[in-house]
């Protein structure tokens, strides 16, 4: 069962209970409604941050797999059986070399720790290439993006180990 759900029903379980206690006269009855309400709004926030994000689901729903050089995902149907032929068929498809990636086709995003975000921010203020970051002054990038110098060192050193093996 998905939490969320489970903090929902906490909430409602909260303001039933509200209810409740407006219904009967008790002593320090207006400290247990505003308690009650915080508590079933607090459960209601917890429960809506807990919630499945909507990238989670659509990949979750979409689990099949794609044909390699297809964009388009392998969709099984019933209609079209599948067939095998008595013959032996020679194939003619042309193997595919797996390369190296070079240093001009490395992006940013492949250095460890830059994301998108990061990468936009870095080519905004002109590192445009894994070289330019590796022959970059970490205390400059880190004063323009206004994050620590650490953390740019370690992003300049990932970029050196990642030309190295290029």
């Amino acid at each position: 069962m998905r939490s969320d759900y489970t903090l929902y029903t906490v909430a409602l379980i909260f303001f039933v209970l509200t209810g409740i206690i407006l219904a009967y006269q008790i002593e320090y009855r207006e400290l247990y409604v505003v308690s009650t309400v915080i508590l079933g709004l607090l459960c209601i926030g917890v429960g809506y941050y807990y919630r499945p994000k909507a990238k989670a689901v659509a990949e979750a729903a979409a689990s099949t797999v794609p044909i390699q050089g297809s964009s388009q995902p392998l969709q099984p149907t019933e209609a079209q059986p599948i067939v095998q032929e008595a013959t032996p068929k020679v194939e003619t498809a042309v193997a595919q070399v797996v390369e190296k990636p070079t240093a001009s086709t490395l992006k940013l995003t492949d250095v460890k720790g830059i994301g998108e975000k990061r990468a936009t921010q870095l080519k905004a203020i002109g590192v445009e290439t894994v070289e330019a970051l590796a022959k970059a002054s970490a205390e400059d990038i880190a004063s323009k993006l206004k994050v620590s110098p650490k953390i740019v060192s370690r992003w300049i050193e990932e970029a050196k180990k990642l030309i190295e093996k290029t």
